[in-house]
């Protein structure tokens, strides 16, 4: 089944960037390429448990299972050796990263406490739009009794866009709640 988000880019989006920036070439229109989502547990190296419970979480709110990422070098001011497990994360792309970025947008994000919208101002020099979430229970498929901690994640949206207007301009088109 297509995405919602898919095909309204493809239909709306797509026909109104061509017209409006006036490209010569259909894939010179920005696009969403990938969505990163990590998320950072330092309390790993004194419990393994957590390693499994954020997999599981990411892997509910993703709808793909994660990969554990390991610390490449031992640093004894933080009780870290070599190979470690620090964090976890997921890479989607195509119809997955559509349908959580429609989730994101339409559930996760008007369910946070006094939400005002997101910052305009996280995008890097390419288009690229990086966001912090401060606890997972935002998303519908977390439930508060089955969780042992609150934690957060950072949510990266990589665009083909080839600067910071052109990034902001397609994720307001997607329907991405900004400040102001």
């Amino acid at each position: 089944m297509a995405q919602r988000l898919k095909k309204y880019y493809a239909e709306t989006i797509l026909p109104k960037f061509l017209k409006e920036w006036n490209y010569k070439n259909l894939h010179e229109v920005p696009k969403v390429e990938k969505i990163v989502i990590n998320r950072g547990i330092g309390d790993a190296s004194q419990n393994a448990k957590i390693v499994d419970a954020s997999l599981k979480e990411l892997a509910m709110i993703a709808g793909q299972k994660g990969i554990v990422t390991k610390s490449k070098k031992a640093i004894a001011g933080f009780k870290l050796r070599e190979a470690m497990p620090v964090g976890v994360t997921v890479t989607l792309r195509g119809e997955r990263m559509y349908g959580f970025l429609d989730r994101l947008i339409h559930l996760a994000l008007p369910r946070v406490r006094d939400f005002q919208g997101i910052s305009p101002k996280s995008f890097d020099k390419c288009g690229n739009y990086s966001l912090g979430l401060e606890e997972q229970l935002m998303f519908p498929e977390i439930e508060y009794d089955k969780i042992d901690q609150v934690r957060g994640m950072d949510i990266c949206i990589v665009t083909t866009a080839k600067n910071q207007e052109e990034g902001l301009r397609l994720l307001k088109e997607f329907g991405l709640p900004f400040k102001g």
